[in-house]
């Protein structure tokens, strides 16, 4: 009876948690979810690879605007619909080598095709099969999620320094606009992360910060051009296909299959760390949500020309900034980024900053990328076999990243897409080395932050 009565008393603490959670007002939630939107820096994937594909000032700010209404359907269908997850969701850094091999090889329409088969396939492994659980539990464990997200942002920082070197200009002009924005940007994370004060929110907007200073002291040296914005609608209705009509190329859908796990490894990681903010429990049947959510929201962001999306972690910091749990805004957040994306003039703008000032904010944000993956890595042990878990994806990315172009010439195009993307054999070698190396006792160190009932 006292045991009956004591989980009853903890149901109705449990449901006043949830309904505290979700009352919060349209206000509120707008504010909030501005916030979320405002440190998600969702612009800088899609102009790096506009960068990478040599499209126009339009060309990128259309692909920019499909990519804010890309990640605005996935999020509100993800936090509204399939996980029910204080999860905003955003363009991943992961996909950007190989779609730039596909586009440069085989055309914009190639691109748009390789993404829809593993979008559906990532959809299907959450319902109605229901095995993406049961994947995450067996070929995921911490040691191979941290060392992917390593993998991301070391891959991608010969891009972001190689675009400083390479920017059009003098090269000592460069090379003091991207100090000045590298100083702003980290100046504003390490003040908003130690200020106690109203200057904390800084952080949120640090990106912003930075990209705006940046801007600017270009501007002053002559190589800001923003003549395009005045010829820019103010609206504009979405484009299905606006990059033309998808083609199917086996050799492009398969390397983006392996993309697509590598991407569901990394937001597999920012599931578990919201999960930990927002204390709410990754089951089973949230997991196979989110992956029937992520695969039906790239699914839709490829008709619009938008890049594969993941889950941000940095959207938990901003929980937990706010403390507002609710998936209000979150939701109110993917209208946010739906209205922006129907804003040409305001994405012709973004696609008007200065490649030297993006390929600096970008290669901080790579450093960050990085370091993330190693604050999962180090719950690791450091014994002999997992330094070779971590280290050896790590050598083979790099090793991918700096081979020579002419050694690609003549090969099979699958193989070419496959050795340009560093991140997709890094990840893929983590995978195995854990699978296939003997794995010890002392080797297990690890306590899980969720158990995956």
């Amino acid at each position: 009876m006292e045991s009956a009565a004591r989980e009853l008393e903890t149901k109705v603490v449990k449901n006043e948690q949830v309904r505290k959670k979700e009352e919060i007002s349209v206000g509120k939630s707008i504010f909030v979810g501005l916030q979320h939107v405002l440190a998600m820096d969702l612009f800088i994937p899609p102009i790096i690879l506009a960068g990478l594909l040599s499209f126009s000032v339009a060309d990128s700010a259309l692909l920019i605007q499909m990519t804010f209404i890309a990640c605005g359907i996935a999020t509100i269908i993800q936090a509204g619909f399939a996980m029910k997850l204080p999860v905003m969701q955003g363009p991943s850094f992961v996909p950007l080598s190989a779609l730039a091999a596909i586009g440069t090889t085989s055309g914009m329409g190639a691109m748009i095709g390789s993404l829809i088969p593993g979008a559906l396939l990532i959809a299907l492994l959450g319902y109605p099969l229901k095995i993406f659980s049961k994947v995450v539990k067996r070929f995921i464990p911490p040691i191979v999620a941290g060392t992917v997200i390593v993998v991301v942002g070391f891959s991608l920082m010969p891009t972001a320094i190689g675009s400083i070197y390479g920017a059009e200009g003098s090269f000592n002009t460069n090379i003091l606009i991207a100090f000045v924005t590298a100083v702003v940007l980290i100046s504003s994370i390490y003040i908003g992360e130690k200020a106690k004060t109203k200057w904390k929110h800084i952080k949120v907007a640090s990106v912003i910060l930075a990209l705006g200073i940046g801007t600017g002291i270009a501007s002053f040296f002559g190589m800001v051009d923003f003549s395009s914005v005045r010829d820019a609608a103010w609206f504009a209705l979405p484009s299905i296909f606006a990059f033309g009509t998808p083609t199917f190329e086996l050799d492009a859908i398969l390397i983006m299959l392996a993309i697509y796990f590598i991407i569901m490894i990394e937001t597999t990681g920012t599931w578990f760390t919201v999960g930990n903010v927002t204390e709410e429990k990754l089951d089973h049947k949230r997991l196979n949500g989110g992956a029937f959510g992520e695969g039906i929201g790239c699914f839709a962001g490829s008709f619009f020309g938008g890049t594969p999306v993941t889950g941000y972690s940095t959207n938990a910091g901003i929980i937990a900034i706010t403390g507002v749990k609710s998936r209000k805004p979150i939701i109110a957040g993917g209208v946010i980024l739906l209205m922006f994306g129907m804003m040409p003039k305001l994405m012709t703008v973004i696609a008007s900053i200065p490649p030297v000032v993006i390929s600096s904010v970008f290669a901080i944000i790579c450093v960050v990328i990085m370091m993330n993956g190693f604050k999962v890595v180090k719950q690791a042990p450091f014994t002999e076999r997992n330094m070779l878990v971590i280290g050896i994806p790590i050598m083979l990315a790099l090793f991918a990243v700096l081979m020579p172009a002419d050694i690609l010439y003549g090969l099979p195009s699958i193989v070419t897409y496959f050795v340009s993307s560093g991140i997709a054999i890094g990840a893929i070698a983590a995978l195995i080395l854990n699978l296939v190396l003997p794995e010890k006792k002392e080797d297990t160190g690890l306590s899980p932050e969720v158990n995956v009932n």
